[in-house]
Order: C-alpha cells, then structure tokens, then sequence
C-alpha cells in the first residue's frame, strides 16, 4: 500500500525522465516548493520510458543512493507513474521513503487549498480515485481476493468512493445559482482560462475596477522593485482552488471577471475541473479571455495554445466567444513575436478575436483587449420615456449602473433615456418604465 504524505516540509529530490524540457522541469520545481517541500537534488533520465520501472533499473539505483545521500525523505516523479511502476519504484528506494508522481502531488496541493465542503469533497474523492488501483498494485497477489472482500482496506476506499459520489451529487450548484443572479442583475460574465503563469491574475488586476497592480506590489519583500513585485503574482501556483471574480467595467457596461485555476502540463485536464469550476465558469461565460505565455519556447507555445482550445472546445464554449491573449510579448524579439503571432492565427477558430500579442505587465494593448472583450457582450438598444419624477430618476440611476447609457434628454416633464445592455436588463427597465404610464 502506498506510504502517506508527509504532514511537514520534506526534503525532496525530483526524478524525471529527458533533459530536454526545461518549462517543465521548471514546473515540477515549482509546484514541489508550491507544497512547502525542499528540493535537495534532481535525477535525470535520459531515454525511453522503461514500462516496468518507469526510469529503468540502473537509474533507480542512482536515485536510492541520491535520496540516501540527501537524507530525503521523499520523491517526486516528474510525470504519471502507473500502479505498478509506483510500486516498485517505492520498494527500490531506502525504507520510510515517500513516492509520488506529478499527478499526485497536485492533488496534495489542491487538498491542502480546498476551503469549501465541495471543494473538499471532491479533492478526497479524486484521491481515492488515484489511490485505489495503487492500493491493489501494492497487495500481495495471493491475497488479492480475501483483500476485496468486506472490512479490507481495498473494499473501504471502494464504499467510501461510492459515498462521495453520491453526496457530491445531492450537494447544490452555488456557481451556476451565482451566474444566474449576477446575470438577472445586470453583469456580463468574463471568464479568464489558460495556464498556469500565462498571466491571468495580472489581467484580472488590468480589468478589475477596484484592483491593480500595485496591490498584489505590496504583498512583495521590501527590497524588491515593482516589476518585480507584479511579476510575483503570476509566481503562485494554485494560490486558492476557489475561483476569483471580482467587478469590472468596460466601456461603461458593468461585468463580473474571474480568474480561475490554471492548467498544469502533463495532467489530466478532468483532474483541474475535478477540483474548481474553472470549465464550468468557461462554459457559462459571456466571453472567454485566452491568456497564452508568448514567452515559452514556440513548440510549448503551439503546444499549451492547442490543448487550450480543444478544452474550451470540449466545454461548449462558442469560437466567437473566445478571446486569445498572447501575453509576455515583451520578452520576444521582433522575429519571434511574428512567429507567435503566425501560429496563434493557424490554431485560433476563425469566429474567435484575432489574436492579440500583448504585454499585460507593462500595459501594451490592454485597451485592444478590453475592446474585443466588449465587442462580445450580448446587447440591445432600447429607448425609454419617463415622466421628470424622483421614482422615474431611480430608473435611470439603474440604467446607469446596470447598461451603457447613450443619451438622457430632458424635455419638460419628460425624460428621455436610450441606452445599450443586456436584452434581460433592458425588458425589465421597460417594464418598470410602462408602470409610471
């Protein structure tokens, strides 16, 4: 049976296999330091994926004797080991040695973030999805079916698994309930999706009415400079599994903006969806912002940009509804810039924006964004006849806070108000305009 998880900060080495994907090596480095954990040393494998072993056996010995060496109480394996591999790569290393592979150790992190009964539920869940074939990998095959049987540890983690599942599904939808109060009450829905450091939360803090840059600033070390102060908010891996919607106002029309949970490389995307509302909010959204790193190397680039979409795809989400950011264009020469831009069209559904190469830290074609954002906001056009009253004034404060108000003529003891939003908001300020005659 797979040892527990650790309750305090591991030393920790890293076992991957090719040297040749340094974002993701980068990645498995962060989201171990994202878990409080040290890394102390990293082994490599080069070559193929050894099916039995994973990293093959002469590596496995490498790596027992590194962990040996660093006195570390704990390894992570930078992919997805299979329930046999899990198992004996944990029997090669010294005794009391933790294993766990990419996959697992994102749901540590995702299990220490959960704050709602939803989201806990559903990180419990997800674990002992993941656990339950490692559990029969790890039991003594000649004991497999007294294991099965009732009161076992196997046939515990099954019934509990049942009981999730079924508790899961009694449980309400709050964000469905919150998209549609937001929506009877006025605001456009903007959802902002990708991976994981693209530069979401730096957008959400552009848009946001009552944010900016220089918030997120201040929770930085003293000594460090602004720059590098806003770049840290890109720095925090899975900072809350809860979704972050926060008000924004583009162009005059009231939206409620929210930053979800980013993708990982090399994870199951079910497993990301398991744990937020990050598809769900995609799917509902009025708009889709698509924030894509520019920076990364341009077959990571193609890559994330590629799985990006077909998620959105696979989630409902219309093409004309998508807005594609390339973000970070100020690291990239003129000519590479170009390259983003020529693959980004070739990948990017025809109905969606053009996309936009950006720089969302310095500011560059933020106002391109929030047009394109706006363009996409379902809208009518109404004109409205009140009578000069303080309870027809009401109506047009309403107006003012909920649509985009064109005009308002005063004319005796007439107003006249034409004004654009949502065609629910504008039935509804109709209707109470017909009430005063």
């Amino acid at each position: 049976m797979s040892r527990s998880a650790p309750t305090q900060t591991a030393r920790t080495v890293i076992a991957k296999r090719s040297p040749n994907a340094p974002v993701e090596t980068d990645e498995i480095e962060a989201l171990v330091k994202a878990n409080g954990d040290d890394v102390v040393a990293t082994v490599t494998q080069v070559g193929p994926n050894d099916s039995g072993t994973y990293l093959g056996s002469g590596k496995l010995e490498e790596l027992a004797a590194v962990v040996e060496e660093e006195k570390a109480g704990r390894v992570v394996v930078d992919g997805e080991l299979t329930p046999d591999q899990h198992h004996t790569v944990e029997q090669r290393m010294p005794e009391e040695t933790i294993v766990v592979d990419r996959y697992r150790l994102v749901l540590e992190l995702f299990e220490s973030q959960a704050g709602t009964r939803r989201a806990q539920l559903q990180v419990e869940l997800a674990r002992l999805r993941y656990d339950l074939p490692r559990v029969i990998a790890a039991a003594d095959e000649g004991m497999l079916n007294q294991q099965t049987e009732k009161g076992s540890r196997i046939y515990d983690v099954e019934e509990r698994i049942d009981r999730l599942e079924t508790k899961l599904k009694e449980l309400p939808e709050p964000a469905e309930q919150f998209r549609q109060r937001r929506r009877e009450e006025g605001f456009d829905l903007v959802t902002l999706a990708g991976y994981t450091n693209a530069g979401k939360s730096t957008l959400l803090h552009r848009l946001a009415d009552e944010m900016s840059l220089e918030d997120r600033a201040e929770d930085a070390p003293a000594d460090g400079d602004g720059k590098d102060a806003t770049a840290a908010i890109e720095d925090r891996l899975f900072e809350t599994l809860e979704t972050t919607t926060r008000r924004a106002t583009l162009e005059g029309r009231p939206a409620l903006v929210t930053d979800t949970v980013g993708f990982v490389d090399d994870l199951p995307h079910d497993l990301v969806e398991s744990f937020s509302s990050t598809l769900s909010e995609a799917a509902a959204a009025d708009v889709v912002v698509l924030v894509v790193d520019a920076g990364d190397p341009l077959e990571t680039f193609r890559e994330r940009l590629s799985v990006s979409l077909e998620v959105l795809e696979a989630q409902g989400v219309d093409d004309d509804r998508i807005v594609p950011v390339l973000n970070k264009a100020e690291t990239l020469s003129e000519e590479e810039r170009r390259r983003r831009s020529s693959v980004a069209a070739d990948l990017v559904p025809e109905p969606a924006a053009e996309p936009i190469l950006a720089s969302l830290l310095e500011g560059t074609n933020l106002e391109t964004v929030r047009s394109e954002i706006r363009e996409r906001f379902p809208e009518e056009r109404a004109t409205l006849r009140l009578p000069n009253t303080d309870d027809a004034m009401s109506l047009v404060s309403t107006a003012y806070d909920r649509t985009t108000v064109e005009s308002v003529d005063y004319e005796g003891e007439t107003v006249t108000l034409t004004c654009r939003g949502r065609p629910s908001v504008l039935e509804r300020l109709q209707g109470r305009a017909e009430k005063f005659g």
